[in-house]
């Protein structure tokens, strides 16, 4: 029998609090990444213990020179109400984004990828919730290599409608409103943190390709919030508007 290594043992208690739904302590010492090169090994044995396809992708541009990026598993999309979610103290917990939906893949190849093909390659854009959850109870005092291990804090994805491609790719900044349901709305300034909202993409897609992956024709890829992350209640119709773009309705039920 194969000995099991840190990475797999580690894979194996992440995987587990997610399909679960739960969160724990920070992975045990010995079984912590080190750097992001091990913590995206962790990642990938996540993916492989999920049982799932990989239906998106979470990306920013590189924080002080480590990879962001996140797989998002097909079985965790939603396109229609309710959206499925785990709750902490009775909450969703998510983020307003911007998703691209491929139609053509951009697998792996010697040549690197231009812009102009990775635009080619995207079939639409929509308004979207990327849902967040943590395995860890404290988060924040586990760092970004271990929360890189556990998908940088990623539960799922919520895809509204389609919005004018063109539009959306200049949309730097996006007045964001939200209307949960309770008689108050919320007013916010949003923010694209690449200021170009394709930026991101650009970066995973050349990520991917120079690390054997590649992605695929259907898969959306999400490139950071434009207004942090804010708690939204489930059993609720809730409106969100994005500025001049659209406006995304969700009804959230917990997981």
């Amino acid at each position: 029998m194969q000995a099991q290594t840190p990475q797999s043992l580690a894979a194996a208690i992440l995987a587990a609090r997610r399909k679960a739904g739960e969160q724990g302590p920070r992975l045990p010492l010995h079984l912590r990444p080190q750097d992001a090169e091990a913590a995206l090994a962790i990642q990938a044995l996540v993916t492989g213990h999920a049982g799932d396809r990989i239906g998106a992708w979470k990306c920013g541009l590189p924080v002080d020179g480590q990879p962001v990026v996140a797989p998002i598993y097909a079985s965790t999309i939603y396109d229609k109400n309710p959206c499925a979610a785990w709750t902490r103290n009775g909450q969703v917990k998510v983020e307003p984004e911007l998703a691209f939906i491929l139609g053509r893949d951009l697998p792996a190849r010697a040549e690197p990828y231009g812009a102009a093909e990775v635009d080619a390659a995207i079939a639409g854009t929509h308004l979207a919730l990327e849902l967040i959850d943590s395995r860890y109870t404290e988060p924040d005092a586990a760092g970004f290599i271990e929360n890189l291990a556990d998908g940088l804090l990623n539960q799922g994805l919520y895809l509204g409608p389609q919005v004018d491609m063109e539009r959306a790719r200049s949309a730097s900044e996006l007045a964001i409103s939200i209307d949960a349901g309770n008689g108050k709305v919320i007013q916010l300034q949003g923010r694209h943190p690449a200021a170009h909202p394709r930026a991101p993409l650009y970066w995973l897609a050349e990520f991917l390709r120079s690390t054997g992956q590649g992605l695929q024709a259907g898969q959306a890829v999400i490139t950071g919030s434009y207004a942090g992350s804010f708690d939204l209640p489930p059993a609720q119709d809730i409106v969100i508007h994005y500025g001049a773009l659209g406006q995304l309705n969700v009804a959230f039920t917990p997981r």
